[in-house]
């Protein structure tokens, strides 16, 4: 029992040692991780852990304060460490590789921790492809029809060195599409396309956002495509804004929404009834869209977002003389109306407020 109780002591003192990094989960960065891969010599979190388990050759868990430690495994731990796993595994990660955190879906923190440790895919002996022959790809994906929404199988072909993205709807006969890199995003939506490998690729077309969304039965094969597709953005912005810095660049290959989900809007004389819509609110674009449904391709109408000096400002409740239900109600003041948007609960009232200002104070870009 000493043993145990002293083991436990000395491993919580390794995971709040400075300088080692393992006050954070090796893999997603998650605060004070509680599990270990004793095999590894790294210290990770509850949901990382799970995944460990799935590659018993390459790592074997244990709690921090629920298993037994020996004291030659204490010995290695000490030896070993998050820093130390880092400047192994993660000694060649290229600029444009999506490294996700805590807050990401499964198949992103899946593909990482598999693409580290049973690909060993950025260890110092490796060879980096450079971003051009990276985001080049050729494959199938399914993809959600614009009118009849389902799922078909179609060929995309993804080229950093034309520029382009392409899909094709037929086995013969040119692209039903060519898509911009300069314009392309790429976002993984699980929840929304319910599916656990979903990916959102938006662009622009006609002076639209189109959003189409796939999945690849093969969690490896959607990730790589989704790495593939920011190779191809930073070989984009590389070679068009080369001046840039680095970390300036790295934010702007792809991005997820700053804020989802349902409100409901009334017209312009605000005295129209209250429809519920799915609203998508773009801090790079400064853009709040919304859309009758989650899945529609395009968007029913859209509220530019500025500044505070330019006259913008979002404040809860509503303006003097609009009636509504007893819901959390936010408007967003803009030089030219006030769009009122009736919340699901205060929660997300908050939320809405808090990723509005964010935009709001965030400086225009040129």
């Amino acid at each position: 029992m000493m043993d145990r109780d002293s083991n436990k002591t000395v491993l919580l003192e390794l995971q709040r040692a400075a300088g080692t990094g393992n006050s954070r989960c090796a893999d997603c960065g998650m605060p004070d991780p509680e599990w270990a891969s004793y095999k590894l010599g790294i210290f990770i979190c509850l949901n990382c852990s799970g995944i460990h388990r799935n590659l018993p050759q390459i790592s074997k868990v244990k709690s921090l304060r629920l298993d037994f430690w020996e004291n030659d495994v204490i010995e290695f731990m000490k030896k070993h460490g998050n820093l130390c796993a880092k400047a192994k595994y993660e000694a060649k990660v290229p600029p444009y590789y999506y490294i996700p955190q805590f807050c990401d879906c499964l198949v992103l923190k899946e593909q990482w921790i598999r693409a580290k440790y049973e690909r060993e895919e950025f260890v110092a002996t490796r060879v980096c492809q450079d971003p051009c022959s990276a985001g080049s790809r050729e494959g199938f994906l399914w993809k959600r029809g614009r009118e009849n929404r389902h799922f078909r199988k179609r060929r995309f072909l993804l080229s950093a060195r034309e520029g382009v993205m392409k899909y094709y709807t037929k086995e013969f006969g040119g692209p039903k599409a060519i898509i911009s890199i300069e314009n392309l995003n790429a976002m993984f939506q699980t929840d929304k396309i319910q599916h656990a490998h979903g990916l959102q690729i938006t662009y622009n077309t006609d002076g639209q956002r189109r959003n189409l969304f796939v999945y690849h039965e093969s969690g490896k094969e959607i990730v790589d495509w989704f790495n593939a597709i920011r190779a191809a953005r930073y070989h984009y912005l590389r070679t068009t804004f080369p001046n840039v810095p680095e970390p300036e660049l790295i934010p702007r290959i792809t991005r997820n929404y700053a804020k989802e989900g349902y409100m409901e809007k009334t017209g312009p004389k605000q005295k129209e009834p209250f429809k519920v819509r799915w609203f998508c609110l773009d801090s790079q674009e400064r853009n709040l869209m919304y859309f009758k449904k989650p899945l529609d391709a395009f968007a029913q109408g859209q509220v530019l977002i500025g500044t505070m000096d330019e006259g913008y400002e979002v404040r809860a409740g509503v303006p003097q003389g609009v009636r509504v239900k007893k819901k959390p109600a936010i408007t967003v003041v803009t030089p030219v109306r006030e769009f009122v948007f009736i919340c699901e609960n205060e929660r997300e009232q908050r939320e809405w407020i808090d990723a509005l200002n964010g935009v709001i104070a965030q400086p225009l870009t040129g």
